[in-house]
């Protein structure tokens, strides 16, 4: 069963990684008033998140948020395309996806792929089957938080906080992370017609 915490958490780790519109920035006091009660390694990384938005005039947040997750493609929020790249391969996962927001009853909000983090993160709250997701892209998760470090974003907490929900890497995860680390996502060169089964209009 759910710790009663962690929808909470799969919540506020969302709203913290989506584009900060004006409902995402009213959401702020919420998010504050409900980290107190989550551990102390999810709610201290969802805190600087939350910090940052608060002290940050919302033009270079915005800005820099657009900069970082919509132009640069090592800090994508899109969990199969650390694992599956470009490749028809990619459809395939964003259709199984897909299939499991259907069979929670589930519904993205209009625009959004089915393996846009903060969408996860939000199906996490709401079914197990969210959870699920997140531990099979764990890879994805691992070299995301490596970009975010990288790029000395602050985003980087938020995604560690999400890692902090889950069971620890397994040395397998690790030897992945590394060797796709290494080496970047699959390509080839060829039609993706798979990704007509998903709205492809945008990630957020």
């Amino acid at each position: 069963m759910t710790p009663n915490w962690r929808p909470i958490a799969a919540r506020a780790a969302s709203l913290l990684l989506r584009y900060p519109d004006d409902t995402v920035l009213s959401a702020l006091p919420i998010i504050g008033e409900a980290l107190p009660a989550l551990p102390a390694a999810v709610a201290e990384p969802l805190h600087v998140v939350a910090g940052h938005r608060s002290t940050t005039e919302t033009g270079p947040l915005r800005t820099a948020y657009v900069e970082l997750f919509d132009f640069r493609r090592r800090a994508s929020l899109h969990l199969t395309y650390y694992t599956c790249g470009d490749t028809r391969r990619r459809g395939e996962a964003l259709a199984d996806f897909a299939a499991t927001y259907k069979h929670a009853g589930l519904e993205l909000i209009d625009g959004e792929l089915p393996d846009y983090l903060p969408a996860v993160l939000d199906l996490a709250a709401e079914h197990d089957s969210g959870w699920q997701l997140l531990r099979d892209n764990r890879i994805g998760l691992d070299l995301l938080t490596a970009s975010l470090e990288k790029d000395g974003s602050v985003y980087r907490h938020a995604v560690d906080a999400v890692r902090a929900m889950l069971p620890p890497a397994s040395p397998r995860d690790l030897a992945a992370a590394a060797g796709l680390a290494r080496s970047g996502p699959p390509a080839e060169q060829v039609g993706l017609e798979p990704f007509g089964l998903v709205n492809t209009s945008g990630g957020r």
